[in-house]
């Protein structure tokens, strides 16, 4: 078998497909903003197949589980916004594979903006925030099969979690997204480093994220890091697991320094701590 198949299934699936190995990467969680790990039964193939979630293609790996009923195994991002009441599909050719989600409901958070223009954009700000969109877009729904395989993660930044995943947000009483990835307090300054090998694939100052970064690690899985204070990579660079990014800041929509830390799977945003091993 070649070594980044191998590689592969030890870092994204050894939970699943090595019962007695330690935890790795992802945790499966069949809940909304969560990772499923979904058997494609009846797919016998030398090669991965193409398989979609939606419009997105999804991570596909080889299943190295004894008593295996697939040889493949698909890596599933399900959205915060997926219904557990819905049944959730994957597409490859003319054949469906489904799976269930169970409800989350996840806490609602209260925070107080100073800049107003961050809670109610002018159409400068909105006009500015749709190109930027497109551009971040780009960067998650990219599609690339690097030889370098991501074999752990670990943390981005050192410091106490102040928002974790998922919460209902509220800026100024107004209701906005759910928070889409984990935020690291730290002090202005502290280094920001990357948890897995990667591709920088966007950089820029965006009105609401600050000074940002975007890393692909390969086969629909990408990081962000938002409201740096400084950017210490340049758009192509490809980093090591541990290579400064840059450094904690408060740009952009913010109430005091930290790191906002996003994991996305097939452009969709899912909970990072999912992605930490655990011993």
């Amino acid at each position: 078998m070649n070594n980044w198949r191998t590689g592969l299934i030890t870092a994204l699936l050894g939970i699943a497909i090595f019962p007695s190995a330690a935890q790795a990467l992802p945790e499966e969680s069949r809940i909304p903003g969560g990772v499923a790990l979904v058997p494609l039964v009846g797919i016998n193939s030398t090669t991965a197949p193409q398989v979609s979630y939606g419009e997105q293609r999804v991570m596909v790996v080889p299943n190295k589980d004894a008593g295996r009923k697939a040889d493949w195994v698909a890596v599933v991002g399900i959205p915060l916004s997926a219904e557990a009441d819905q049944p959730q599909t994957l597409s490859l050719d003319d054949k469906t594979f489904g799976f269930d989600i169970s409800p989350k409901e996840y806490e609602a958070q209260y925070l107080t903006v100073p800049n107003k223009r961050h809670v109610d954009p002018n159409p400068d700000d909105l006009a500015r925030w749709k190109r930027e969109s497109a551009e971040m877009k780009a960067a998650f729904t990219r599609w690339s099969e690097p030889d370098q395989i991501v074999d752990k993660m670990e943390l981005p930044a050192t410091g106490r979690f102040s928002s974790p995943f998922g919460l209902r947000r509220f800026f100024n009483e107004q209701p906005r997204n759910p928070h889409s990835g984990l935020d690291i307090a730290a002090p202005t300054g502290s280094p920001i480093s990357a948890p897995a090998a990667g591709e920088v694939v966007a950089v820029g100052n965006y009105f609401f994220n600050g000074n940002t970064v975007i890393l692909d690690h390969g086969y629909g899985l990408t990081t962000l890091y938002c409201h740096m204070s400084a950017i210490d990579v340049s758009l192509g660079d490809q980093l090591e697991a541990g290579d400064l990014i840059g450094k904690v800041g408060a740009t952009g929509r913010v109430t005091g320094p930290h790191l906002h830390w996003s994991v996305s799977l097939n452009n969709t945003r899912v909970d990072p701590l999912l992605f930490i091993g655990k011993e």
